[in-house]
């Protein structure tokens, strides 16, 4: 069994008009709730032993500071590709991770990120910023999955709900 952490960046700016999307940073609500992400993956146990992230500022910056508060200690990898993406990049990027990894977490944007839940557990759920879920996969090695996947939604946890 594997576990996958889906994480959506957390609340952005658009305070800087005329700044591309891509470069767009957290804004006040988003600096808060991030490190709270980090405190209750650290509390559940789930630190993840991989990230990948799309390579957006705000998703960069989430990363970093989920990673932090969590204890994570490993590297953050920042990927292009993930930005704006569908499940298939992440299916794509995922199983091509190591099988030492036993839990993985990717950190993206919507509306690709409910889309890949929806995939991977049939479950339909809202994915707000800095929305963290927990999914268990039925895989033994990582480049196992794909959309065939039958994994199980273990929990969501969203800000304005913790």
């Amino acid at each position: 069994m594997k576990t996958l952490l889906i994480l959506r960046h957390a609340k952005s700016s658009w305070k800087e008009t005329g700044l591309a999307d891509h470069d767009r940073s957290l804004n006040k609500r988003g600096r808060r709730d991030a490190p709270c992400i980090g405190e209750l993956l650290r509390e559940q146990g789930l630190v993840p032993e991989m990230i990948l992230s799309s390579s957006a500022k705000r998703a960069k910056r989430t990363a970093e500071i989920v990673a932090e508060e969590s204890g994570f200690g490993g590297e953050i990898m920042f990927s292009r590709e993930l930005y704006a993406a569908w499940p298939e990049s992440y299916i794509d990027a995922l199983s091509i991770q190591p099988d030492q990894y036993g839990c993985v977490m990717v950190v993206g944007h919507n509306p690709g990120l409910e889309e890949l839940l929806l995939v991977l557990t049939g479950e339909a759920e809202r994915m707000p910023t800095a929305a963290l879920a927990q999914v268990t996969l039925p895989i033994e090695s990582w480049c196992e999955l794909s959309y065939e996947t039958a994994g199980e939604l273990v929990k969501i946890w969203r800000p304005r709900e913790l």
